[in-house]
């Protein structure tokens, strides 16, 4: 991913809002669920990304010398969102979304990685990249049992009725 166009300061602000917007997603979609163990795995990954915003709020005020960060409303870096639309739309879908957003936040913090001449800083931003990684192989797994469930209903309409 090529950040050259931007700003430090700005690509952290961008990377925070970012954080906050998975949280935000993660945690509509756990209510949302029935599964129980779909509900706890999105809120776990809600927490995870509080974490990340937390690491990315220290790299911030150790780069800016204590700066505090302000999060704009609309930032310039182009980072994908995980949609969360209406119900009607197939669980595998949002997951996919969930995904894509996870890559791109994984290209996007080894990107950032270049950025810094400190080891603990880069080291902080390549286990961000890692952990976003992490989150799409979790993603992946649970877009596959969705997507066999949706066959299931497609195949056998009255499969989840109960006698």
């Amino acid at each position: 991913m090529d950040l050259s166009e931007f700003n430090t300061e700005d690509l952290l602000l961008a990377a925070i809002k970012s954080e906050i917007g998975a949280n935000e997603a993660y945690t509509k979609l756990a209510g949302g669920v029935k599964n129980a163990f779909l509900k706890d795995r999105l809120k776990f990954l809600a927490e995870e990304e509080m974490k990340h915003r937390e690491t990315l709020i220290t790299v911030f005020k150790e780069t800016f010398m204590g700066k505090e960060p302000v999060v704009p409303d609309e930032t310039p870096v182009p980072l994908p969102d995980i949609v969360v639309p209406d119900e009607k739309v197939p669980l595998s879908r949002i997951l996919q979304s969930a995904m894509d957003a996870e890559i791109a936040a994984h290209e996007f913090y080894k990107s950032l990685t270049g950025r810094f001449d400190n080891p603990t800083m880069q080291a902080s931003i390549a286990y961000l990249a890692a952990m976003e990684m992490g989150h799409y192989n979790l993603l992946q797994m649970d877009k596959q049992m969705a997507e066999d469930f949706e066959d299931y209903d497609e195949y056998w309409p009255m499969m989840h009725a109960g006698p």
